[in-house]
């Protein structure tokens, strides 16, 4: 077979690939499996692997290692997705700028959120967002891990800014926020005197179980000094928002968000221990990937939210 015949088998073969098959492909291999691929590609596993299987034929090379626990490239797909990769990715890129051209927002704007920051997020911000571009929707989805967002198809996230990663961009959401610890007036009447953290060791303290199944440590400051307490306490609970009805009770000490505890130290319901211990720090941000093309849609919500940022400034 001469070159010109070469060109033209490789074209033939490039022309009878479908775009369905390389983008399972690729979604695949950068997932790790197919069960992760389908749930980010909103398909079924046996789909994607039917998918991946016709490419297989249609090149006539086997891309994946395949085991009942694990799936990974053999050294042609490696080869392959490497060149592949970053060629959809331009595709993609490109029909999203076409997009661009709209003249209005339209859409829908997904965010993932901490459940105890997405009711924290200023709903009259997002109303009014929506009001200026009736075309656009948002969708909030609160869960308690942190996930990587690009990976399951969010546009943005919206977490306490501290444990954002740098390789993000973020977005100030509101003012400073500030951990405390709180207790009943009833349960402080009977326990012991709590001057400073070290105290703590003499107290009922309510655990935090935390998704990774690791409990919540305290964290203090004081005058350049910063503890870390690994609290004592019979009761676990996984979520704020018992801990606060059990801090209520009169159980023991509590370990929360001014924001949450708030209302019941307004009323006299909670008293808050250890106030120099516990000073503010920075609040929620909505935040996505810095490398991330932006649709118009994103454009015009990063905008917007960085103009609202400026009053908490």
């Amino acid at each position: 077979m001469d070159t010109n015949e070469q060109h033209d088998e490789s074209f033939r073969t490039t022309l009878a690939l479908s775009p369905a098959e390389l983008t399972a492909f690729v979604a695949v291999a950068q997932s790790g499996g197919f069960r992760a691929a389908a749930r980010r590609c909103n398909l079924s596993p046996s789909a994607l692997s039917h998918s991946v299987a016709n490419l297989e034929t249609r090149l006539n090379v086997q891309l994946f290692h395949r085991s009942t626990r694990n799936v990974s490239l053999t050294d042609a797909g490696q080869r392959f997705f490497s060149r592949l990769g970053p060629a959809l990715q331009e595709i993609e890129q490109a029909i999203e700028e076409l997009g661009d051209f709209s003249a209005t927002p339209s859409g829908t704007i997904r965010i993932n959120a901490d459940a105890t920051a997405a009711e924290q997020v200023p709903r009259p911000m997002l109303l009014k967002f929506m009001a200026s571009y009736p075309g656009v929707q948002i969708e909030i989805v609160s869960e308690r891990r942190l996930v990587d967002i690009a990976e399951h198809g969010f546009d943005c996230g919206i977490r306490s800014s501290e444990i954002v990663s740098e390789d993000m961009i973020a977005i100030s959401l509101g003012p400073m926020q500030q951990h405390v610890v709180v207790a009943a007036p009833s349960y402080l009447e009977m326990a012991a005197p709590l001057r400073s953290p070290a105290d703590l060791t003499y107290h009922r303290c309510i655990q935090l179980r935390m998704p990774n199944g690791r409990l919540y440590r305290w964290e203090f400051e004081h005058r350049g000094e910063a503890l870390v307490v690994e609290t004592k306490g019979s009761l676990i609970l996984d979520s704020s928002r018992l801990i606060l009805a059990a801090t209520l009770d009169g159980y023991g000490l509590g370990y929360l968000t001014r924001w949450m505890a708030g209302p019941a130290l307004d009323q006299g319901l909670l008293v808050q221990a250890l106030p120099e211990w516990t000073p503010p720090y920075p609040g929620l941000c909505l935040y996505y990937p810095r490398h991330r093309h932006l649709s118009a849609t994103m454009r015009a919500f990063v905008t917007y939210l960085r103009e609202q940022a400026s009053h908490f400034r």
